[in-house]
């Protein structure tokens, strides 16, 4: 788990080349806010998390398995970092940040990723 990048993901990378395409800009892993988001848009008051989808749990996706050994300390683990995820999104919500996450499939799309922080941030081609 050690190899395991919380900053600076593959993932990560490929949100930061969208939304600068965009012609948004934003502040990464803002320590001072709750979770740490990964791209924080002052402007527009959102927190955007990237999240694997091994490691916060996104339902229905292949990724998202558990592994064969020590279940029981997976389940526990992954069980928490799902509940620490729940907290900072509450968190920044009860002070008026709008908070959107963004799965590690999601980011394979370059189109749809484009497409979904369009509607995030209300942006309308002229």
């Amino acid at each position: 788990m050690a190899k395991v990048r919380s900053r600076n993901t593959t993932p990560e990378i490929r949100v930061r080349r969208v939304a600068h395409a965009l012609g948004l800009r934003f502040r990464l892993h803002q320590t001072n806010l709750a979770g740490s988001p990964d791209l924080v848009f002052p402007k527009h008051r959102v927190a955007l998390f990237v999240h694997g989808c091994f490691w916060h749990r996104h339902q229905d996706c292949s990724r998202s398995t558990l592994p064969k050994t020590r279940t029981d300390f997976w389940q526990q683990k992954l069980a928490d970092n799902v509940k620490r995820d729940r907290v900072a999104v509450e968190a920044l919500q009860r002070n008026g940040w709008r908070v959107d996450i963004i799965w590690e499939c999601e980011t394979r799309r370059a189109d749809q990723l484009n497409q979904h922080l369009k509607q995030l941030f209300e942006l309308n081609p002229k």
